[in-house]
């Protein structure tokens, strides 16, 4: 660890492991000349200066392309079970009272969603805060590697699913029409220290462990996630397909900024 977290502040912690099962050693995958994690690390940094930043890693390997590209980085068992372990672990040398979590694939993240974040952590009752945005094509809606979230009148989530939830009984274009529906879960989380200090303590769910999403222990545990609506739509990558889809589009940003 390269520095220490700015207390009473929320600090951004990203898990980082090489181990993902749809997409092996994905965060080293090159892109346009560069590791996708450097091309996150750099996004957050330039988005967000003003959050302590650091790496949760669950390996040497990404240590040190972090480490030589100048980010903070904690290094974490590789056998734990999910992105929310790793940070409650991290922060255990951070110390930080607020914890916000961008994935280590989430190279568009901006700005308004880390804040975003920040403030749905204050909603009345809620444990942890992640953020949704709507679906506007039928197969997204569709894709197993895109998570669904339903929440209730106050902005709660109800459920996470791989699945398409809800069913839209009367057909598609009545559903993606209907006030807020459908819609698609963006993996940033935030969360206060003692809600992390107690997600470790408790048992993986049994819907955590069918759909394989780490949001699942908490509301099986009775816990309450905030929902926040972003009109930033962010790109995660799941697959070498993603991965080419995206890389002209982050060389764009690169042209854009040498222009400026």
């Amino acid at each position: 660890m390269n520095k220490l977290s700015n207390l009473g502040n929320p600090v951004i912690v990203v898990p980082a492991r090489l181990g993902s099962l749809r997409f092996p050693r994905k965060l080293l995958a090159d892109v346009c000349g560069k590791p996708l994690v450097l091309w996150t690390a750099e996004r957050i940094a330039g988005e967000a200066p003003d959050f302590d930043l650091f790496f949760a890693v669950d390996g040497e390997e990404l240590e040190q392309v972090l480490s030589e590209a100048g980010f903070s980085t904690i290094s974490t068992d590789p056998d734990l079970p999910s992105g929310t372990d790793r940070i409650a672990v991290a922060n255990e040398a951070i110390t930080a009272e607020k914890i916000i979590n961008v994935q280590a694939d989430e190279p568009f993240v901006t700005r308004k969603q880390i804040l975003s974040l920040a403030e749905a952590l204050g909603k009345e009752g809620a444990d942890m805060s992640t953020l949704a945005c709507r679906f506007d094509r039928q197969e997204d809606f569709h894709d197993p590697n895109q998570v669904k979230v339903v929440t209730d009148e106050n902005g709660l989530a109800l459920y996470f699913s791989r699945s398409p939830i809800p069913f839209p009984r009367e057909g598609w274009e009545n559903f993606r029409n209907a006030d807020s529906l459908p819609l698609r879960h963006l993996g940033l989380y935030a969360y206060s220290a003692d809600f992390l200090r107690s997600f470790r303590g408790l048992p993986r769910g049994r819907m955590e462990r069918l759909e394989k999403l780490e949001q699942l222990r908490a509301l099986e545990h009775g816990k309450r996630i905030a929902v926040a609506f972003s009109e930033d739509i962010s790109i995660g990558v799941d697959s070498v397909e993603d991965l080419e889809r995206i890389a002209p589009m982050l060389q764009s940003l690169v042209e854009n900024r040498h222009e400026k």
